[in-house]
């Protein structure tokens, strides 16, 4: 595994290294990554599966697979997968109790110079309303590798959110595991709950704040659902102060998972660094589109500081 490489070259190499192992392993993609994939498609032959631009097709044909004891990998940008094909996941896979893989790629504004139509921020809530599904976020190559091995093959829909840029983080594979955070730093005075590559904001306001003579508790969750509950609940109690930082809107985020978390702490205090519930129309790149809704680093810091979250 090559720390430096992106997410979606690191799905291939990951398809590659366990098609081999298993020969129920099938790829289906939406005419994206193809290049990717050759090695793939030539390795493990008749196992690799471009349909095209046909979403809803794509999810129906790789749930008939796996009826039949496949383990299908759907890949393909993630508003067109998770909002377009929604229907078919629902019915398909989820109503039938059955396993698969969707791995997408352009959730939150990975596409912004696209506009809406390519953005994804309620992929989270959609699929949250699913029973039978898992939901991660792995932001670097080690954490989507340790995370698929743990799960392509159960009875479960897994998805996989892949950014196109990941953290700075460099973590022990013996941390990553399916359904648990990890501490990235420990401190007394506020909990920050990140989630994606927005980690290196919340690292970047931890140093700020280290240098005030303030220490934060920053957890860091590779893992949506399951959720760590009882790591962010002993967080909360100790610090009494959280803030969660997630390129999702805030409805159906993570966010409000971790209000149901803590919500009962006497004197808890919290803030949703979040996209708001509205279209971000327009275009723009990517620090761009962060900026237009309080996410980057420093308007974190001055809504941490103007809500009083510690005092």
């Amino acid at each position: 595994m090559n720390p430096g490489r992106n997410l979606r070259s690191q799905f291939a190499e990951m398809a590659l290294e366990v098609g081999q192992d298993d020969d129920r392993l099938v790829v289906i993609v939406g005419d994206i990554s193809s290049g990717l994939m050759k090695p793939f498609s030539e390795t493990c032959k008749g196992r690799f599966f471009n349909v095209g631009t046909m979403e809803p097709t794509m999810i129906s044909l790789s749930a008939g697979m796996a009826k039949v004891g496949l383990k299908p990998v759907v890949h393909t940008i993630a508003p067109f997968l998770i909002e377009r094909a929604f229907e078919q996941i629902k019915l398909d896979f989820c109503y039938h109790e059955l396993g698969g893989n969707i791995v997408a790629i352009g959730a939150g504004f990975d596409y912004s110079n696209l506009g809406s139509t390519h953005h994804c921020y309620n992929d989270f809530a959609l699929l949250k309303t699913l029973p039978n599904t898992q939901i991660t976020y792995p932001a670097s190559p080690l954490e989507f590798d340790v995370l698929f091995k743990e799960t392509y093959s159960n009875d479960k829909v897994t998805y996989f959110r892949l950014p196109a840029k990941a953290h700075s983080f460099d973590f022990d594979a013996s941390s990553i595991e399916l359904g648990k955070g990890i501490r990235a730093s420990e401190g007394d005075d506020l909990t920050v709950v990140v989630t994606g590559p927005q980690l290196d904001n919340a690292t970047s306001i931890g140093s700020i704040l280290a240098e005030e003579g303030k220490s934060c508790d920053i957890l860091y969750l590779p893992t949506i659902r399951p959720l760590d509950e009882d790591l962010i609940r002993s967080s909360a109690v100790k610090t009494r102060s959280v803030v969660v930082i997630e390129e999702h809107m805030r409805s159906g985020g993570l966010g409000e998972d971790i209000l149901r978390v803590i919500y009962n702490i006497d004197g808890i205090r919290f803030y949703s660094a979040s996209i708001p519930d509205q279209f971000v129309a327009g275009y723009g790149t990517y620090h761009e589109l962060r900026r237009r809704v309080g996410l980057t680093s420093e308007q974190i810091l001055q809504a941490i500081q103007s809500r009083g979250l510690l005092n």
